[in-house]
């Protein structure tokens, strides 16, 4: 083996200069929602613990922390430069600085700096700095911001891309966006770190990678606190009792996914962590932090606080037997029930659809080994409608639901306010917070699409096309008004996109003012792709005929619609929602129907539905 190059290099020196291949067997980029989220969240929640919003931007680079994102293997062939290990972490990355170049130029500061680390002209010719062939459409389409990118019929690859950066989008805090994309941009590509490492021929780096990958398994953190826990337990049969125990429940956590880490976090965060680190500069990390990084140490360092005493095996005998079996079963449960639409808990599948994972140990916080089945039941059917709530609200009033957001709220106000709470107490808690809430529906009567919320509207105009359609008795259809295949619902604009053509300069001063009005939730349906492609650019009087053959929610602007469907007719009386058909679509029905949206939101995430779901 020739000489191996390890150079530390912070993500500027990275990409500065270079342009990296991948070979052909390598080139998947497989990374799913939870991974790109879980790295944003690293990153951010980084920056914002030295953040100072006094400080300059010059100041990031010596006086912020840093953060090591591991090291990256190259193979250095004939003067290119291929990566062996690291390019889904590259990937993502690049597609952070797509985001953030985006968020700068909107804000108007200087972005050519990020810019260059993603695409260059480096002779002979402008290329993206991850240099890969079948991606360069989709990563033109995110580099200029063209939303108009058509992946349902690409490869997995590039569909994973443009979803992971539309994560990006959805789970960046608006903190930073809003206040300090400046220094955050700065921060990323000086202050986050890897370990370059460089060989001289692809042997050597695939050599280096599976030492580096296969030598010895390491030991989890959960590995490491059920050998600490068993430990504590002389009694051979009570210790084997044990790890037959801990041994079932891990490997049916493994059976949905590599969950058994996040399934001991959540049951740990939801019943014992009592501290949470302050919102601001430089502070020290508490227990729901010191949880999330190392849980094994955590529990051996408050082991008296959890009850745990090794005058009292019995108590480890315990923690494992019955808290750790319990919580971890109904882990497991609650991500079976994210993963697939079951109408009775539908509200966890819709709160995993925001990736908010925050949700599992908020969902376990009130749940008690003594409870009963149907306590059980009801306590998850209340928490999870009450996120759903606050998670729709903070949609529709453009408040930001990512994790960095999210965590003191969820954490501070809610987990330490409902453990062990009987159903009636969960309840009352949660009618009090939410009708105490200063920001309602109504709080927003403009709500419309733009680039950020995009997925949260599609989403949004799925709950409504679904409560409206099951108005007949029809079964739920949400996952399929939400799920990616051949033909997929997508957002239709009543109004086409033709400010002069169908006159709309009548009722608006500018075609600003009209695009701003056009983007109106009231505007919006949700309508198969197939049906959108084919009309969405014709004026109203002549595409209202064709979506009296859709959804209700789209058919209710035919008048054919209120004749004919009983049904229908009944629902309208019943909820007082007022639908009204529309031989014409002007400003002032869009200003109707903006208003008839906003009612059909407050029907659909009522506080009062708690008590009945």
């Amino acid at each position: 083996m020739k000489k191996i190059q390890g150079h530390p290099k912070c993500l500027q020196e990275v990409l500065d200069g270079q342009r990296f291949n991948i070979d052909y067997y390598q080139r998947e980029y497989r990374w799913e929602t939870k991974q790109v989220v879980d790295m944003l969240t690293d990153l951010c929640d980084r920056f914002l613990n030295s953040h100072d919003a006094d400080n300059s931007v010059e100041s990031v680079r010596s006086r912020y922390e840093r953060y090591f994102l591991g090291s990256i293997i190259i193979s250095s062939v004939d003067e290119k430069y291929y990566i062996v290990d690291g390019q889904q972490r590259l990937t993502t990355l690049t597609l952070l600085l797509i985001y953030v170049m985006h968020q700068l130029k909107e804000a108007g500061y200087i972005f050519s700096h990020i810019e260059s680390l993603i695409s260059k002209y480096i002779p002979p010719r402008q290329a993206f700095v991850l240099d890969v062939d079948e991606r360069e459409q989709c990563m033109e389409a995110l580099f200029n911001d063209n939303s108009n990118f058509d992946a349902s019929n690409e490869t997995e690859s590039i569909q994973n891309i443009i979803s992971r950066y539309q994560d990006i989008v959805d789970n960046f805090p608006n903190d930073i966006t809003d206040n300090a994309i400046d220094h955050f941009s700065t921060w990323l590509i000086y202050n986050v770190d890897m370990i370059m490492i460089v060989t001289l021929s692809d042997s050597d780096a695939y050599t280096i990678f599976e030492t580096m990958n296969d030598r010895g398994l390491s030991l989890t953190s959960t590995d490491m606190l059920k050998g600490y826990l068993l430990a504590n337990i002389s009694e051979t049969s009570a210790r084997n009792e044990a790890n037959d125990i801990w041994r079932n429940r891990i490997d049916e956590l493994r059976s949905i996914g590599k969950e058994e880490d996040l399934a001991i976090k959540a049951w740990l965060h939801s019943q014992y962590a009592n501290t949470l680190r302050e919102r601001k500069k430089d502070s020290e990390d508490q227990d729901f932090e010191q949880i999330a990084s190392q849980s094994n140490r955590w529990v051996k360092n408050n082991a008296e606080n959890l009850g745990l005493s090794i005058n009292n095996e019995g108590s480890y005998f315990d923690f494992i037997c019955t808290d750790f079996e319990f919580y971890t079963r109904w882990y497991k449960f609650l991500i079976e029930k994210s993963q697939n639409f079951i109408f009775d808990f539908r509200h966890i599948y819709y709160n995993a659809q925001h990736d908010f994972t925050l949700q599992y140990p908020v969902l376990l916080a009130p749940l008690n080994p003594e409870d009963t089945l149907k306590v059980i039941h009801e306590k998850i059917r209340a928490t999870s409608a009450y996120l759903d709530i606050v998670l729709a609200r903070r949609i529709w009033n453009n408040r930001a639901i990512d994790q960095t957001t999210m965590r003191y709220n969820m954490y501070k106000l809610v987990i330490l306010e409902i453990r062990n709470k009987n159903v009636d107490e969960l309840i009352n808690f949660f009618l009090n917070s939410l009708n105490s809430e200063r920001e309602q529906f109504a709080s927003n009567l403009t709500l419309q699409l733009n680039r950020q919320n995009r997925r949260k509207i599609h989403r949004t105009l799925a709950r409504m096309t679904d409560y409206i359609q099951m108005s007949d008795g029809t079964e739920s259809r949400y996952v399929q008004y939400t799920k990616r295949n051949k033909n997929p619902y997508e957002i239709e604009h009543i109004w086409a996109n033709k400010y002069i053509e169908h006159g709309h300069e009548k009722d608006f001063d500018s075609e600003h003012e009209f695009s701003e009005y056009r983007n109106r939730i009231g505007g919006l349906l949700l309508l198969p792709k197939r049906s959108n492609a084919s009309y969405s650019d014709l004026p109203y009087d002549e595409k209202v005929g064709h979506y009296q053959k859709n959804e209700l929610l789209a058919s209710s602007l035919h008048h054919s619609t209120h004749s004919n469907n009983p049904a229908f007719k009944d629902f309208i009386v019943s909820t007082g929602l007022n639908f009204e058909a529309c031989s014409k679509f002007g400003k002032s029905e869009l200003d109707k129907r903006q208003d008839l949206y906003l009612r059909i939101a407050e029907k659909i995430w009522s506080p009062d539905n708690l008590k009945s779901d």
